[in-house]
């Protein structure tokens, strides 16, 4: 089964959450609203920091804010933030692991095609498709923001 971990599943939620804050928002903040301990979201959060997906401001005034509009960060930028290259398996080209049977294997090289199209995929979603989709039917995020 292919799954994303939990920590890219917390990401997605706290920029989704980032987005509706008025200024900075902090991780204590963020955690309370999401339901997952502020340890776990100060980790996210440094992870999508050093990927420029945040921007943080130090300080007693100071937070996370989304680095980029919703629209413009897509599900597979935070997936590579959080879980590193997108690569179903080991010998998909680029990957950082080697697969010890490749030189038998009769489909190594093969699942390069199926890795992009997945990645491609990931690359057209969207926070704001993902934050539109988490809302109820006819409800708009301009109308929660």
């Amino acid at each position: 089964m292919l799954k994303l971990s939990r920590l890219t599943d917390y990401a997605v939620a706290a920029l989704v959450r980032l987005s509706a804050a008025e200024g900075v928002a902090t991780s204590p903040g963020i955690a309370a609203a999401i339901g997952v301990p502020e340890p776990t979201v100060a980790k996210v959060l440094k992870s999508l920091a050093g990927q420029g997906l945040v921007t943080s401001t130090r300080g007693a005034r100071g937070g996370y804010r989304l680095g980029r509009k919703l629209s413009d960060i897509t599900v597979a930028e935070i997936i590579v933030a959080i879980d590193g290259p997108i690569a179903l398996t080991s010998c998909v080209e680029g990957s950082a692991g080697t697969c010890e049977s490749q030189t038998l294997c009769p489909v190594a090289g093969r699942w390069d095609p199926v890795n992009t199209a997945i990645r491609d995929a990931l690359q057209n979603i969207t926070l704001a498709d993902m934050a539109q989709a988490a809302l109820p039917p006819g409800l708009r995020l301009s109308e929660v923001a």
